[in-house]
């Protein structure tokens, strides 16, 4: 296993939503780790994607995704759901990756819930954290891909964007 690096992070995000399934999250809990394959993700490209967070510009909430590739982007979703997304590209091009399935959870807030992530986990350098990061073992598993869940307030060509990655079972 290998742990990824900000090389990997500062890629674009679709190459990073792309490749990001078939690898880990490790979560460090005292002297025990935990490890989860990504099995689906899906990609939020920049100011011009009016599914973005980042569309409507810069606020207090969004400020991470405009770092340089490596931090962890949490929100928290209708009063219950923590929301993991990992920023990636260059500085001041805000980009992410949703963590929609990991392990044999499916669904973004059911990950974090089961993963026990929440908002201290919010602005995370994954890079160079001691508690969570992901790592590569080399495997590359065939991918599916479709439309982006849940952003209907985006409207065309957004929601169409097939920019959601599954592994193929």
């Amino acid at each position: 296993m290998e742990r990824l690096d900000r090389d990997f992070f500062t890629l674009d995000v679709l190459e990073v939503a792309r490749r990001l399934p078939g690898m880990e999250i490790v979560l460090r809990q005292g002297a025990e780790f935990k490890r989860y394959m990504i099995t689906e993700t899906e990609a939020y490209n920049g100011s011009e994607d009016k599914a973005c967070h980042a569309s409507r510009g810069k606020t207090s909430r969004n400020e991470i995704m405009f770092h340089a590739g490596g931090y962890l982007y949490l929100y928290f979703i209708y009063g219950m759901y923590w929301m993991l997304n990992i920023v990636t590209g260059a500085e001041g091009d805000p980009q992410a990756v949703l963590i929609r399935g990991a392990g044999e959870i499916s669904g973004p807030g059911r990950v974090t819930r089961c993963l026990g992530i929440d908002r201290t986990f919010n602005r995370e350098d994954i890079v160079t954290s001691e508690r969570i990061w992901i790592e590569t073992n080399g495997y590359s598993p065939e991918l599916i891909t479709g439309p982006r869940v849940g952003i209907d307030y985006a409207g065309e060509p957004w929601v169409s964007m097939p920019w959601r990655f599954m592994i193929k079972k």
